[in-house]
């Protein structure tokens, strides 16, 4: 009998050994086609989009708990001035959630949405994201409300322009422009939708936020 307890609890062992690898095998798996993502956010936190900001926060730190530890993720913030708050992996959530806290809140000195620079500064980090071999994702979250200096905002003229010189050196560039009126986010896809098409181009009102996550993966190949 205690040889055939000895036997059975050896089967167990050997059985939760492999069955252990097996999951790690599985859930580290990625199919040959993978390729790691770059997702460049820019995010308003100017006084008037204060009071959406902690819900436009959690949004982007779901989203950074479903992409993948190889991915990368860059933050700059948009209020009088445009600038990096964080860089680095997307399930560094503390760190994510100090950048927010230190460089996020309001500060009544500061006057403007600085959406044209920030734009700028993003387009930059994806083609040098590019180069690194990432699949790069501008992220646009806030209400698009054009403050302050007429130079730092967005010139939508220009814009449809711009943003097809970026997408000539990277084909596969996606866009999202996420919790403004639809009225901003109609003239987006007025712009837009002609160079990124409707698949690497996402729109989304906070009232329809509920499924971007998905398509955002989608956009980038997931």
């Amino acid at each position: 009998m205690n040889k055939k307890l000895i036997i059975l609890g050896l089967i167990i062992l050997a059985v939760c050994f492999f069955g252990k690898l097996l999951w790690s095998g599985l859930k580290n798996f990625k199919p040959d086609d993978f390729k790691k993502a770059a997702v460049i956010f820019v995010v308003d936190s100017s006084a008037s989009n204060q009071k959406n900001l902690p819900e436009q926060i959690k949004f982007i730190r779901q989203l950074c708990k479903i992409l993948d530890p190889e991915d990368e993720i860059k933050i700059l913030k948009v209020s009088e001035k445009s600038y990096l708050i964080y860089e680095g992996s997307p399930l560094e959530t503390s760190a994510i959630t100090k950048s927010f806290d230190a460089f996020a809140k309001l500060d009544e000195k500061d006057y403007g949405t600085a959406y044209g620079e920030g734009l700028k500064k993003a387009f930059s980090h994806a083609l040098t994201m590019k180069k690194e071999g990432y699949v790069p994702s501008v992220i646009v979250v806030g209400d698009l409300e054009n403050e302050g200096a007429a130079d730092k905002q967005i010139n939508w003229d220009t814009l449809p322009d711009n943003v097809k010189k970026v997408q000539e050196q990277i084909p596969e560039i996606s866009m999202a422009f996420l919790y403004a009126h639809p009225e901003k986010l109609d003239l987006v896809k007025e712009k837009l939708s002609p160079i990124l098409g409707e698949t690497k181009l996402i729109v989304a009102s906070q009232y329809a936020i509920d499924k971007v996550s998905r398509k955002i993966l989608d956009a980038i190949g997931r």
